[in-house]
């Protein structure tokens, strides 16, 4: 029977050996999450950041007749994917805005180059590529891709992320007598917490918000792993490694903020009512 995305997430981070591995079994929970239909048996990547960024505006990757052109410069364990889920304009609309689609496309494919990227000075397991894409052929998911995938894709990852991490960062430390009671009980409560957030609506404000907090608040689990109680080569992957926890730092922040944003102007259009 097939895990809610949630409890993978959980189960992954429990069995791997190091932060960077959590993390993998956290992304690719993310993924199976956001595209619930997807064959979970299979590895995969979100394709989206461009030369110009990953707005909409900076996509230019394009997808026409069944096949995608275009590369993607940083794509997530794009090394080790079978699916490629890639962000692609298809035209305009009557606006003339960039039309934006999700699409799959088989690693193996012809038209797919993969050329990795130099490691990252922390959690080095996780690889990163660019991809090009030259008349690769896709397959159009439902929906509209920034909306409804990546612009949500960031709430979720950080939510079956954290998830992860915060099981590796107990069993790990448990199994080295390296965390107390106290600490134990702290990431009970978080992952109480984000397993029920993992149910919420990722585009909502209140959502944005629980997460910042339980976010902040994993900052105790992870200071509270007694780091001399690991075997060397453990503390020194350990203290390398949880940099990843700072990633992203500043789009969580734009994210809280917009939330508080979006909820004062609700308040208001309320009491205006």
């Amino acid at each position: 029977m097939r895990r809610p995305p949630a409890e993978a997430a959980l189960v992954l981070g429990t069995v791997a050996d190091r932060l960077g591995w959590a993390f993998a079994g956290g992304y690719l929970a993310a993924l199976n999450a956001l595209l619930p239909d997807r064959d979970p048996s299979r590895t995969a990547a979100l394709c989206a950041t461009e030369a110009a960024g990953v707005h909409p505006k900076a996509i230019a990757t394009s997808f026409a007749d069944g096949a995608v052109d275009g590369e993607k410069t940083f794509v997530t364990l794009a090394g080790a994917a079978e699916d490629l889920l890639v962000l692609a304009k298809e035209g305009e609309d009557p606006e003339g805005r960039p039309r934006l689609v999700l699409v799959k496309v088989d690693a193996a494919a012809p038209g797919v180059a993969r050329t990795t990227l130099p490691a990252t000075p922390f959690v080095p397991e996780i690889e990163h590529a660019s991809v090009r894409f030259d008349g690769a052929p896709a397959t159009r998911l439902p929906g509209d891709g920034w909306a409804d995938y990546v612009r949500p894709f960031r709430t979720v990852e950080d939510i079956h992320v954290h998830l992860s991490a915060l099981a590796f960062a107990v069993a790990h430390g448990r199994r080295h007598d390296a965390v107390r009671p106290p600490v134990v009980e702290i990431a009970l409560a978080q992952i109480t917490a984000l397993s029920q957030l993992a149910t919420e609506d990722p585009s909502s404000p209140a959502t944005h918000l629980a997460l910042a907090a339980v976010i902040d608040a994993s900052a105790g689990v992870i200071d509270g792993v007694d780091l001399d109680a690991l075997p060397e080569d453990e503390r020194a992957r350990w203290q390398r490694d949880r940099a990843l926890f700072g990633v992203a730092g500043k789009a969580r922040a734009q994210r809280r903020a917009r939330a508080w944003e979006r909820l004062a102007r609700a308040a208001g259009e309320a009491a205006a009512s």
